[in-house]
């Protein structure tokens, strides 16, 4: 079991409520919980599919250099990288966002 943050924006209402099964919401679209890795998996499936136009961020403690680890869902500037083994965040241009 390891502490997991999920922090979400512009998620349907269905699945909003499938995250508050799994962990508590702490604030509107900050989800806490103690989730084991198959747990916080089927929690990100989950996210995947009923994300929509929303985006997601899964953040959970580990035992690597950072202590956490972290992966990105949706439209977003801020995107997820590993950098010889430290999650970093990457900063998209603006222009990649909107679809044409």
């Amino acid at each position: 079991m390891a502490f997991s943050v999920v922090i979400t924006e512009n998620i349907p209402p269905r699945l909003r409520g499938r995250l508050a099964v799994f962990m508590i919401e702490a604030r509107a679209g900050v989800y806490l919980g103690n989730l084991s890795k198959r747990t916080r998996e089927k929690v990100w499936q989950y996210i995947d599919v009923d994300i929509e136009e929303g985006s997601a961020v899964l953040a959970w403690a580990t035992n690597s250099e950072s202590g956490f680890e972290f992966q990105t869902l949706g439209a977003n500037r801020r995107k997820a990288i590993d950098w010889d083994g430290l999650m970093l965040v990457e900063f998209d241009n603006p222009e990649k966002l909107v679809d044409k």
